[in-house]
């Protein structure tokens, strides 16, 4: 019996932008997540005696700011090599020959693949034949898998390769290819990178995205780790997902069609912060609340909106012992006064509305307004156009969404002062 390890977009020290704005976010076991995931890894590996580990590239986060993010993967990979424990690589976008400019000298049992064309290795020992190629730029459009050799004859055949398949959302089209492509190649298993979310594309064989080690951000919701792969008689009996996060993202959203107040809304949410904290069976939960549906609190989340999130983070924050952390609240409620009946109105508010109503997200005035405000863009903070909820002003779906967002905060504010009649 022999185990290999696939892992992939490590990220180490990810900057984790953004966090500074967050009063009393946990910055440091944030940020410490990504080494935790890679030790965890580590120790995965020791414990299930594996043979070797494979990289499917994004070691890092391109370039690192000084030598403490090499010099801790270089530490780590000592302990594999203590353990007897190959590590094979192809360097990914993030990580490519052109993006990291500072360089160690890695233990001899770590191996990166070369970036000039694919390079096969035999493991003549293991019965393991392993092919890869690393990315020689960020930005690779080329069909990688393509030029990868034929499969070694009787051998265990392993494909490394940072690729975005035929295409994934949130992902850069880099190293383009289809399933077909790989299957040409008569491998017996496929260990890809780039796609930050588990998947797996084909059983036989194996064609396998395992995700990232550790999410960073809400968009990366959800268990991390890396897939442990186990081999009997040259062929593949167990592939088994193990998570290594220490910190897990997670979307928790309260339907406040019931409550009567925000008083009430706001009572809804430590519980079912509660539930996904025991679910989730790690130290720290990063939770965005999203509090939705048509509801008479409406008024009074969105007339006070900073109130209601703080009184958020204290009532979870007290059930939660600290095991959890509110990264935002997102109040998407709405009136349960109809917009309909309100444009119908004679006073005041109706008029608003009704003009409101005339403003659409290709309106030239919005327009306009978008370029003032991409042109003052340096007096805004950087996290505003950074990030999974980037502020992007030219694109016609995401003012469509600021403009809905804006409507419904008015009318709650409206409704607050003048009363939901």
């Amino acid at each position: 019996m022999l185990r290999f390890i696939h892992a992939s977009d490590l990220h180490i020290d990810s900057p984790m932008r953004g966090l500074e704005r967050y009063e009393g976010a946990p910055a440091g076991e944030v940020r410490g997540a990504t080494r935790q995931a890679l030790r965890n890894l580590v120790q995965l590996a020791v414990d299930r005696r594996a043979a070797f580990v494979l990289v499917a590239g994004d070691l890092y986060d391109s370039d690192w700011r000084d030598y403490n993010t090499g010099l801790f993967f270089a530490n780590e990979m000592r302990r594999l090599r203590e353990a007897g424990v190959r590590v094979f690589l192809v360097a990914g976008n993030h990580d490519a020959a052109s993006q990291i400019t500072r360089s160690l000298r890695m233990p001899e049992n770590v191996r990166l693949l070369s970036h000039d064309k694919p390079e096969t290795v035999v493991l003549d020992d293991l019965g393991i034949a392993l092919h890869g190629q690393s990315f020689s730029r960020a930005a690779v459009t080329d069909n990688l898998a393509a030029r990868y050799p034929a499969a070694v004859r009787g051998y265990f055949n392993i494909g490394l390769l940072h690729t975005a398949a035929n295409g994934r959302e949130g992902h850069e089209p880099y190293a383009p290819c289809t399933v077909e492509d790989l299957l040409a190649r008569g491998y017996d298993y496929w260990a890809l990178g780039h796609v930050h979310q588990r998947e797996v594309l084909r059983r036989d064989p194996w064609i396998v995205f395992p995700g990232n080690t550790q999410g960073r951000h809400i968009r990366e919701a959800g268990p991390k780790g890396c897939t442990l792969v186990t081999l009997v008689d040259g062929r593949c009996t167990a592939v088994e997902e193990h998570d290594l996060h220490t910190v897990e993202w997670a979307l928790c959203e309260v339907a406040a069609t019931e409550a009567g107040s925000p008083e009430e809304a706001v009572a809804l949410v430590p519980g079912a912060v509660e539930a996904l904290r025991k679910e989730a069976r790690v130290p720290l939960l990063a939770v965005r609340i999203v509090i939705r549906g048509a509801s008479p609190a409406h008024a009074g989340l969105t007339g006070a909106p900073g109130k209601w999130t703080n009184e958020l983070r204290a009532a979870v924050t007290d059930a939660a012992s600290g095991g959890a952390w509110i990264e935002k609240v997102v109040f998407d409620t709405r009136s349960t006064t109809r917009i309909e009946d309100l444009l119908q109105r004679g006073d005041i508010e109706g008029e608003f509305m009704r003009s409101l109503q005339e403003v659409t997200p290709d309106d030239p005035a919005l327009a306009g307004l978008s370029d003032d405000i991409l042109q003052w863009r340096s007096k805004f903070p950087a996290e505003f156009f950074e990030g999974p909820d980037r502020l992007d002003l030219e694109s016609p779906i995401s003012r469509e969404a600021l403009l809905l967002k804006a409507r419904n905060t008015l009318l709650g504010r409206l409704l607050e002062a003048g009363g939901d009649r």
